[in-house]
């Protein structure tokens, strides 16, 4: 076992605070990983606050990791020393149902997907994620940072960029699509980026036009406020798909309106409150009302390709590890434009 810094939650809503872990052996098939970035998703706050369910405490939350292989297990034919790599929502699964054979490993049946932090692993112990110096993954969960990104723009793509991206990319969103994102924040601006890139019309859908400059300067072609009733009258029966990237209850009547034959509302960001939907909101133009969670280890090698290749990283504003509390709650406070990335080496 080796002994690490990490940041750690000691208790339900409790501030996070320096403190040491234990980190694996390097196994046959594991890569060890000297974590240079860890990317602070609203996930995080939720879990740490016990906002979604009961957690495990002490926790080290962080899925957004980006670093450098500096040791890999004997069996390890992916990775070598030096390599750039991320790890991102999840370290393990059962690998034998039929998702897991599908590369859509974070559907798992068999034993269950294991988070990178908050869960337990298959050895019995507490997962602990990235905000942390070093972490040790199975090869088959590490994934390749192409050269073309920065690891700090590229660890919040570990989270926000395959949950955007894989939803996109499933409804068919390309040239001749029209998109509208929910929300303009850590998951919406890389949801614009992305849409954008894949060649649809983008239209951000914010509470206000406070950003409005930011969205279209990152590629949205439209920007509207939600606050404004005459948007959903001007918008009806508009987009292709609708992603929603907030994680507080809204009007779904409202949003539905906005689809055209066939189209789809997919909802990314989950909110700590039951969600209230009627079925007439849906019954008209066979509106789809569906859901997504991040993507499989493939899907997300795919998306960093992806980003790699159109030049896509996260807005980030880099902190120390000492401003990890204020950074949590300025992130309640739609404080931050558009992801907070904590520098490790500060831990």
């Amino acid at each position: 076992m080796t002994t690490v810094a990490a940041y750690a939650a000691p208790a339900p809503k409790a501030p996070l605070e320096r403190t040491t872990i234990e980190r694996r052996p390097v196994g046959d098939h594991d890569v060890l990983i000297d974590i240079k970035f860890a990317g602070i998703c609203h996930s995080d706050i939720h879990q740490a606050r016990d906002g979604w369910s009961e957690g495990i405490f002490p926790m080290v939350p962080g899925h957004e990791i980006a670093g450098v292989v500096t040791e890999v297990g004997p069996e390890v034919t992916k990775f070598s020393v030096g390599d750039r790599v991320g790890v991102g929502c999840m370290v393990d699964s059962c690998r034998e149902c039929d998702n897991c054979k599908a590369g859509l490993e974070q559907y798992c049946t068999g034993t269950g997907t294991v988070w990178t932090y908050n869960a337990v692993g298959k050895d019995g112990e507490p997962t602990y994620g990235g905000y942390s110096e070093q972490i040790v993954v199975d090869e088959g969960f590490v994934v390749r940072v192409p050269d073309g990104l920065g690891l700090d723009v590229a660890a919040p793509l570990l989270c926000a960029g395959i949950t955007t991206y894989s939803p996109l990319k499933h409804w068919g969103v390309g040239p001749g699509k029209k998109v509208a994102v929910v929300g303009f924040g850590g998951l919406g601006h890389v949801g614009v980026k992305l849409a954008h890139a894949m060649g649809a019309e983008v239209t951000v859908l914010s509470q206000s036009l406070r950003k409005k400059d930011d969205g279209l300067r990152l590629g949205a072609d439209h920007y509207y406020a939600t606050s404004d009733p005459e948007t959903f009258e001007k918008l009806a029966g508009t987009f292709d798909v609708i992603l929603n990237t907030v994680s507080a209850p809204l009007d779904f009547a409202a949003y539905m309106s906005l689809l055209r034959l066939d189209g789809a509302m997919v909802n990314v960001g989950l909110p700590e409150e039951p969600a209230q939907v009627t079925l007439q909101s849906i019954f008209g133009n066979r509106r789809n009302l569906t859901t997504s969670n991040i993507g499989g280890i493939p899907e997300t090698q795919e998306m960093l390709d992806f980003c790699a290749e159109h030049g896509v990283g996260a807005e980030i504003e880099l902190i120390g590890a000492s401003e990890i509390n204020d950074a949590y709650e300025r992130v309640t406070a739609s404080d931050v434009r558009y992801r907070f990335v904590i520098d490790t080496a500060t831990i």
